[in-house]
């Protein structure tokens, strides 16, 4: 498995957060996979075999091979189908905003195809990618289809840009109503910004970035039990801390750590 992640050029970077490869060759018994919320809309193209998704019903779908992903409010489960080749655009929290055709709401928990979104464009872009014959020439198609799509730089609002770097740099730890204090704003115009441009609440991107900070540190092993992981993290205690992981994951943190500990040091890093 060899998954590497990229820089966008500094005309991007603000609105993208990186670029990412993933590349595997099929496996005789494919396990399924727990993607977990982190806050980020992603551009996926799989120019390798398309991923199946599970439903919450139980039932399953074959992935569009090239698609949006919404924010995410729970786990995603999904399971290669054959030998796995992934390019994706990993945005900031805010970064899709500028790009997007529908609202960034309708698109939560949703895989959203290309055609959708961009019409002739989008199936255009799709084409050159998947028949582009490296990352560097990828990551070019896709920046020059970007900057030309971004028509309005102002098009994010200065308020949730700063807001959401704070919750960054905090690790999702204040409260809401301390975000607004700080962002000289009331609490609903916030809440109604933040839904706007993200699709999550100021409360729900604090808790996916908390649970992010915590889920680090259970992955580089920076803890010597799940009540100092809770308190370190800023939880109430640790019954608040397994439930927030359990709605994040979907398991415990024992049963995550021993189950699905080598894709998520993968995804999430372990620096």
């Amino acid at each position: 498995m060899n998954y590497q992640t990229f820089e966008p050029n500094q005309e991007l970077i603000a609105f993208i957060k990186c670029y990412w490869t993933l590349e595997s060759p099929k496996e005789e018994t494919p396990e399924k996979q727990i993607i977990v919320p982190d806050g980020c809309m992603e551009m996926i193209f799989h120019y390798g075999d398309p991923y199946k998704q599970y439903l919450n019903n139980g039932n399953s779908i074959i992935q569009p091979r090239c698609f949006v992903i919404g924010q995410l409010t729970r786990p995603l489960e999904i399971q290669p189908t054959g030998e796995t080749g992934i390019f994706s655009v990993r945005f900031r929290p805010e970064g899709f905003l500028p790009f997007t055709t529908i609202s960034i709401k309708e698109m939560e928990n949703t895989a959203v195809s290309l055609e959708k979104l961009f019409g002739k464009d989008g199936q255009e872009i799709e084409q050159q990618v998947l028949n582009a014959n490296s990352t560097s020439e990828r990551r070019k198609l896709i920046e020059i289809f970007l900057l030309n799509r971004l028509t309005d730089i102002e098009t994010i609002d200065r308020i949730v840009k700063s807001t959401v770097e704070t919750i960054v740099t905090a690790n999702g730890q204040l409260s809401v109503d301390k975000l607004s204090r700080d962002s000289k704003i009331n609490r609903r115009q916030l809440l109604r910004k933040f839904s706007s441009a993200i699709g999550l609440s100021p409360k729900q991107l604090s808790r996916t970035f908390r649970l992010q900070a915590a889920l680090k540190m259970l992955l580089n092993d920076q803890f010597s039990n799940l009540a100092e992981l809770a308190y370190e993290n800023e939880y109430y205690d640790q019954a608040h801390f397994i439930k927030d992981f359990k709605e994040f994951t979907g398991s415990t943190p024992k049963e995550f750590y021993g189950s699905h500990l080598k894709m998520s040091s993968l995804f999430y890093g372990t620096d």
